[in-house]
């Protein structure tokens, strides 16, 4: 146990993560009256940050007693206390800087509050807000990211798939010739590998490319097969169409820049197996504009959230144009979407469903925090199978990052697993101008 400290925590961190009140160990927690005034504004609607925060106000609501404003009240066995600090505080540093009267320099007041009321304890505010924690810096007060679902490894999503070299080119032909594959225990590279990983075996005379499969314990071969008319250009995406197209693995992430082909290739793959699964789906979160709600656009609902799913109608068009109008594969895709069995529609509709026996594809992924990407996960049912496309560099949410959004925390919490695949794909594939504007941009 080390010295204890107090925590005051600003909004975005608990429409983050609902249950932050646990992660701070045997430390006390500071909430400012202004958080719980913002988080009242949050609510009402159908979006994660709302579902967020209903549940840490129910709770809080739990926890509320008299002692909450003057002696706090205990989280439970191993945790510190919850106290809120309420208005009319002295903090002179803050208002001398910042007199503007708004919720974040009412933030800082708090945590000026609390620092000055125990000044032989560390108090920090835990903010995700950057601009906030330059304020606070500004006026020498501590503060920090909320780092518990933060990843600290994240070097996998810039390099390519393994290379294995000097491997005996004895094994490499009986993995040409071989259906089943060969025992993994017969390479020295077997514990250097994650259950389903895609890697590429050279000798100095040949060389494939691989898989491991965790179900067999084998190594086995990579095939560059088609899937709906779309072939793949390069191994990485013969690497995805390997695992999308495993039922054995029900949870996928692809990774990589703009152009790589990510949901081309799992629209591309759930179409070519739809006769295992009812339906396919297709989601993304909808980020607005300049952090403007979408509600300011005319339409109904569907009509509002129509112009964010047009990237996905994009990549449903590229395959339509594999084939002529009157082929049998393009009007067996119009009666799909006719039928409702294709489905493009936003991530929040999805909520409450039970997700049974669904190729289900999630775009943007990038922009889910790890509650959201837990909450659609659990949504799966027998028989379905979940992909998870997204661009790490590419985040629009304000909160999140390169080592805290939901994709990067799936990927690490998962990759030991046999359920679980996931494919960095890292050569652009959509065109020259778009390679070069992606690697120089």
């Amino acid at each position: 146990m080390g010295i204890k400290k107090n925590f005051v925590l600003d909004t975005n961190v608990i429409l983050h993560d609902y249950s932050c009140l646990k992660n701070f160990q045997e430390n006390d927690i500071y909430l400012p009256l202004t958080v719980l005034e913002e988080l009242d504004k949050f609510k009402k609607g159908n979006e994660q940050i709302n579902y967020n925060a209903r549940e840490f106000v129910r709770e809080l609501d739990d926890l509320t007693s008299d002692e909450l404003f003057s002696r706090g009240v205990e989280l439970g066995d191993g945790l510190g206390r919850l106290f809120v600090v309420t208005g009319g505080i002295d903090a002179p540093k803050v208002w001398e800087s910042f007199p503007a009267k708004k919720p974040d320099h009412y933030i800082l007041a708090a945590t000026e509050y609390v620092a000055a009321k125990h000044p032989r304890m560390k108090s920090i505010l835990v903010t995700k807000d950057v601009n906030l924690r330059m304020k606070a810096r500004s006026i020498g007060l501590n503060c920090e990211d909320y780092i518990t679902d933060k990843v600290v490894n994240v070097d996998v999503f810039e390099k390519r798939n393994e290379v294995f070299e000097n491997i005996d080119p004895a094994l490499i032909d009986r993995i040409y010739s071989s259906r089943e594959g060969i025992d993994i225990g017969e390479f020295d590279f077997r514990e250097l590998v994650h259950p389903n990983e895609c890697f590429v075996l050279k000798s100095e005379r040949n060389s494939v490319l691989a898989r491991y499969n965790p179900f067999s314990r084998t190594i086995g071969r990579v095939m560059k097969g088609k899937n709906y008319g779309i072939e793949p250009r390069n191994a990485e995406q013969a690497f995805a169409f390997e695992i999308l197209n495993d039922p054995d693995i029900k949870l996928v992430a692809l990774t990589g820049k703009a152009g790589t082909g990510k949901t081309l290739l799992a629209l591309a793959a759930a179409l070519s197996n739809l006769n295992d699964y009812k339906q396919i789906l297709l989601a993304r979160p909808i980020v607005a504009l300049s952090n403007k709600d979408i509600g300011f656009l005319p339409g109904d609902a569907q009509e509002k959230v129509a112009p964010y799913m047009q990237p996905l109608f994009d990549n449903l068009n590229v395959i339509k144009r594999q084939f002529s109008p009157t082929s049998t594969e393009a009007k067996r895709i119009a009666e799909m979407q006719k039928s409702e069995q294709l489905v493009i529609e936003a991530l929040a509709f999805i909520r409450g469903r039970s997700l049974s026996e669904m190729y289900c594809i999630v775009d943007e992924a990038q922009n889910l925090t790890p509650n959201e990407i837990k909450t659609i996960i659990t949504r799966a049912g027998e028989g379905t199978k979940m992909i998870f496309t997204g661009d790490i560099q590419q985040i629009d949410q304000p909160y999140l990052d390169h080592q805290s959004n939901g994709l990067v925390y799936m990927i690490d919490r998962m990759k030991d697993q046999n359920l679980f695949a996931h494919i960095n794909l890292v050569k652009g594939e959509r065109s020259e101008l778009s390679e070069l504007a992606s690697n120089l941009l």
